[in-house]
């Protein structure tokens, strides 16, 4: 339970930062993560993240960065978007393992693709990994700001 409590409270904070921001495009929420996607060029966004793994052993605070390959791809349907990129974060051990080596910076890739139902709302599937977490899978809703 405290791990859980502890995960909803950095959702909650990152969360809020992201519906009263300045500068923000979109809001992914996955069954092990959430952050905001934050626009720095038509092809490139920075989002601040919240992570865990499916034990909930590990929580990750930390930053992404994406490459749209949309334009380089040739995709003119607003509808879909592929990207690729790099993570970076602390990755906090919450688990009961005490011979588990504990929190230590966390370093990574992501690549995924994500599908618009309509203006505001679409889905996106991700494959991402770490140094300390290792890779997962990641389904989850986006929701154009």
């Amino acid at each position: 339970m405290k791990k859980f409590t502890l995960l909803f409270v950095f959702t909650l904070v990152l969360t809020a930062s992201s519906v009263f921001g300045q500068a923000r495009k979109e809001l992914n929420f996955g069954l092990i993560g959430v952050n905001y996607e934050i626009p720095v060029h038509k092809d490139i966004t920075i989002a601040p993240a919240v992570a865990t793994d499916f034990d909930l052993d590990w929580i990750n605070l930390g930053v992404r960065g994406n490459y749209y390959f949309d334009n380089l791809f040739g995709i003119t349907d607003d509808a879909w978007d592929v990207y690729a990129g790099a993570n970076a974060g602390y990755a906090f051990y919450t688990g009961h393992d005490h011979d588990h080596d504990h929190s230590n910076f966390d370093v990574g890739l992501q690549v995924g693709g994500r599908w618009f139902w309509n203006e505001k709302w679409g889905v996106y599937a991700e494959l991402s990994g770490g140094n300390i977490v290792g890779v997962l899978p990641a389904i989850g809703v986006t929701m154009k700001l």
